[in-house]
């Protein structure tokens, strides 16, 4: 059996190659992410796996093989849901692998936020030796962190936050009441929670209700002493309007993982003392990719094998076909 792989950030795949070769399967990665480079690996490819690249309608038509696409990731949003359902492909996501990471990266954001850790570095290192310079700075505890989101990286965020005394309020109209009484968080509305905060971190996938849900109205709504924080999609954010929001005064700073074109070429959010930008490396440990690389894999060994996957996106595509 021939696993096609469509992109790939990592130093090496051996990982995957090692969980495929329990059924015999060979790995063979597109030269490049484009879709006449992956089609050349994956039309006859009995199952892709696929990070960034995007997988098109008329790309899963050509693969006339396929049976599983296996992400690389979380979210699924770069391939083509309805067309490889109608196809009769299985796609899978992980969406356990990295909340840890992801978990840390928002806290260490929202502390660099708040104690501008990189402004007061920066000056530093310009030869300024100045506490003024980057007053007022304010107390953590006793703060109110609002969380737009509440799964598996949001749950493990919450109890970091409050080990530093803050409350925590999260907004996610698909999680039950018991989830958020057990972990000790007040479920609020959208409209509450923009209000009530401090710091506001985004971990909702992105979906057709999500885009630009951080738009000029979100803004206007917030404290204008308050922080925004997003390791979730890029697009969960209309960046013109924060910029617009931050000169205006209507918000204290920024902090994003994610932006809505990486790089952020020519953004206006660039240059700013109060934006602290990361390369989208949040995802990132050597730990977790190993797991991201493994788990992707053992999707595609599932499906491949007659199993059901852990964690299909399109579950009856499966039913269908078993």
């Amino acid at each position: 059996m021939l696993v096609a792989v469509a992109d790939s950030v990592f130093p090496n795949l051996e990982p995957a190659r090692a969980v495929l070769a329990r059924i015999g399967a060979r790995l063979e990665l597109a030269e490049a992410p484009t879709p006449d480079a992956i089609l050349r690996v994956a039309r006859d490819a009995d199952a892709l796996l696929v990070t960034y690249a995007t997988i098109t309608a008329e790309m899963i038509a050509q693969m006339t093989r396929c049976r599983v696409i296996s992400r690389f990731g979380i979210g699924v949003d770069n391939v083509d849901i309805p067309a490889a359902t109608n196809g009769g492909i299985v796609v899978t996501k992980v969406p356990d692998y990295c909340i840890d990471e992801v978990s840390d990266h928002a806290m260490a954001l929202l502390l660099a936020l708040v104690r501008k850790i990189p402004a007061s570095n920066a000056q530093v290192h310009a030869g300024r030796w100045e506490m003024r310079a980057v007053t007022p700075i304010h107390r953590v505890r006793g703060s109110v962190l609002g969380l737009v989101g509440f799964g598996r990286i949001p749950q493990l965020v919450a109890p970091k936050a409050k080990a530093f005394g803050m409350r925590v309020v999260a907004f996610d109209p698909f999680v039950p009441a018991d989830v958020f009484a057990r972990a000790g968080v007040d479920p609020v509305d959208f409209d509450e929670l923009l209000k009530m905060s401090d710091y506001v971190s985004i971990h909702t996938p992105l979906l057709p209700e999500t885009r630009a849900l951080f738009n000029a109205e979100a803004f206007e709504q917030m404290k204008r002493s308050a922080y925004l924080i997003n390791t979730a999609r890029g697009p969960i954010v209309d960046e013109a309007a924060l910029a617009r929001a931050l000169d205006a005064g209507q918000l204290a700073g920024a902090a994003l993982d994610v932006m809505t074109q990486e790089p952020p070429v020519g953004s206006p959010l660039l240059g700013r003392r109060n934006v602290i930008l990361t390369p989208h490396t949040s995802f990132y440990s050597e730990e977790s990719l190993v797991d991201l690389q493994t788990k992707a894999a053992e999707e595609v060994v599932a499906v491949l094998s007659g199993r059901a996957p852990r964690h299909p996106v399109n579950p009856e595509v499966f039913q269908r076909t078993a």
